[in-house]
Order: C-alpha cells, then structure tokens, then sequence
C-alpha cells in the first residue's frame, strides 16, 4: 500500500497580374462602381488593391536556415533566429555548430569530424552518411542511418532509432543556457520524458554490437567545446554542469548498484517542476541515484490500474494536468524518500512507495503504463 499527500517555406506574393483565389473575382480596385469611377475623374486615383495575409508576411530566405559546405568554421544560430522553422546542415567539415533555438525538425546530411548543439526539435533530428561526429540533441525523435562513431548526449521523448550504423555511443543530455526552457515548451517537449539510453537498431548484425553507452563520468565539454570566445555566440552563457542541466540526469539503462527502488510521484500543480528538482536535489545528496523521470497524463481507470488500492484517494488529483513520476534508486531509498516527502513537501499532492517491499511493484506498474502510455 504506497503512502500519499495531501513550418515551412512561405508563399510569394502574388504578381500584379497573377489571378486571384477563388471565388474572389471583385477584390481590386479596378471593379469599383461606375458612380464611384466617374466621380473620381481620373485612373489614377483609383483605390489601392487589396492586402491579403500572404502579401504581409515575411519573406524568408531558405538560406537562413541551412548550413551547407562548411570547413573549420564555428558557425550556428542564436536564440530568436530559427522560431520553430526546420533547418539543414550538410556538407561540413571540422565545424563546431551551435543551434541555439527550437526547430520544427533538422536534417544533418554527410558531416564528418563535427561537434554539434541542437536547441530543442519539435519533431525529428536525422543524421544521415555522417561520421566522427560529437553532438547534444534535444528532440521528439532521433534517428540515424548509414553513420559511424557517434557519441550522442541525447534527450529524447520516444525511442531512439539507428539504421545500418556502427560505432554510436550515447550518454543523458546534460545542458544549460537561459533560453533553453522557453524553447523546450516552444518545441512541446517535457524535461522529464527522456528516452536516451532505449535504444533500437533498426539493422542488428548477429554478434556485433553498433551501440554502447557513453561512460557514467563523460564530460559534455570534452566533446562539444563551449564556443569560441571571438565567435557571435560569445554573450551565450552555457553551462554543461549536471546540477544546472535543464533536462535531470538519469542512470537509464545502466546496471543498478541496489535492488530498493521508490517511486515517487508528484501531481499537477503550480510547482510540480519545481517539486521534482528539488527532489532529486534532496536524494542525489543522501547518496541515492535517479533511475529514470517520466510526465503523463492519466485517466481514473489508469489510476486504479497502477495505484490500486490508494486509487479512491488520488483520482481527483489527476484532474488539473499530467503527473511526474521518478524512480530513485539505493539502500534505503524508500524509507529517505517518505522522510522527504513529509519534511520537504509536506502538504503536496503525491505518492510514495510505502515499503521497499512493495516499491519495486509500484515502479513498474508505473513505468509500464507510462511506456505503453507513450507508445515504446
């Protein structure tokens, strides 16, 4: 029994002469009344045409938003220059790239011997007949194909996908300048949906491995440098630290130390974010390990399904948004984290495994359901 408390290119503007859209055969000047015509006396002063929509917008330069044969460069874009836009890289030689906004998605075609920063993407980073390359990637799908030696910080909301590539190796996102959690919400990603160590090979080869995980202790820094002080991305203020990481630092995949695990999960309200950071602040300093983080939503049948017993009592809390969930990790954990709980966030709406006899249970009802929830 757990315990709880209480887009794309734009068009061109149509010519002078082009036709207009349909069913709108009277909307320039030339079809005004006879009366109104004759009153005038002349042509010239005739009515100004009519503005649409896609006269008004503004007209963008595909260059703008692509990077393409590039050689020992430092080269990228600033907060506010990409909006949401998709953009290409391609054909880049030893060039450190920093995209410093959210995209809609981008395409990383035949680079080789690149260290690269993506801000967050909405939808999908592809990195395609690229080689010797060092990246952190924020993004709702990650793929790669026909790629060798990679090493990859990644933050991803769904599964991770490799296709006939070897040699790639991928450690948590770990990365901090002051715009990043604006453009994480821009992009619709959630700090806490995090999949980078679930990785799936598209092309397996018996008896070869094509991907591993990056060492526990590897340094964002020793593979993607801050920018260069003379470049235009020296006023960002970047920090790789785990501790001020916009995205929480997860064991993932890699083999656990103890077999005692809690769950411990907050429910919608003004500070849940907040509540969640400040509890791995709390574990992290008592020793134990954050196994992994998930944020979403449930309906009452969900409810009963993966809290049971305590279901009557947390139903109405689901109400006002979606739940973040953690699995923490060590000797002792559940027993720190409901002192936690009651000293820290007295008054919250959460729950916490009760026992570490029944912790283990709680962490994969949950997990599961938020997994299937999710579609991996």
């Amino acid at each position: 029994m757990g315990c709880f408390f209480s887009k794309k290119s734009r068009r061109k503007s149509p010519k002078k002469d082009s036709a207009l859209p349909d069913g709108d055969e009277s909307a320039t000047g030339n079809d005004l009344p006879e009366s109104n015509n004759t009153a005038l006396g002349s042509d010239n002063n005739q009515e100004a045409p009519k503005q649409y929509s896609w006269d008004k917008r503004e007209k963008v330069d595909p260059k703008d938003f692509m990077l393409t044969g590039l050689k020992n460069e430092t080269v990228g874009r600033l907060p506010g220059k990409l909006n949401g836009q998709q953009f290409v890289i391609q054909d880049c030689e030893n060039c450190n790239i920093y995209v410093f906004d959210h995209s809609a998605t981008i395409t990383i075609d035949d680079c080789v011997n690149c260290r690269i920063m993506l801000g967050p993407v909405k939808g999908s980073v592809f990195f395609r007949d690229c080689k010797d390359i060092k990246c952190v990637v924020a993004c709702q799908q990650f793929r790669t194909r026909d790629c060798k030696k990679m090493d990859v910080f990644l933050c991803c909301a769904t599964q991770p996908i490799i296709e006939s590539s070897t040699g790639m190796k991928f450690g948590c996102y770990q990365y901090y300048y002051p715009e990043l959690a604006f453009h994480f919400k821009d992009a619709g990603l959630s700090i806490f949906n995090n999949n980078w160590s679930n990785i799936h090979d598209f092309t397996p080869v018996s008896g070869e491995t094509n991907w591993s995980l990056l060492p526990e202790d590897a340094v964002v820094l020793e593979c993607v440098p801050l920018p260069d002080p003379e470049s235009e991305f020296k006023s960002v203020r970047i920090s790789t630290e785990a501790s001020r990481s916009i995205v929480p630092l997860t064991k993932g995949g890699r083999r656990t130390e103890s077999e005692e695990s809690c769950l411990f999960v907050f429910f919608a309200g003004d500070y849940t974010t907040a509540n969640a950071r400040k509890l791995i602040d709390e574990a992290t300093t008592k020793g134990f390990v954050l196994i992994q983080t998930k944020e979403v939503s449930m309906r009452p049948e969900d409810v009963n399904r993966v809290f049971q017993s305590n279901a009557e009592s947390l139903t109405e809390w689901i109400t006002k948004g979606p739940v973040v969930a953690l699995e923490l990790n060590g000797d002792g954990v559940v027993e720190a984290c409901r002192s936690i709980a009651n000293e820290v966030f007295n008054g919250a709406k959460l729950f916490v495994s009760e026992s570490k006899n029944t912790s283990s249970r709680d962490v994969d009802n949950f997990f599961n359901f938020a997994d299937m929830q999710m579609g991996l």
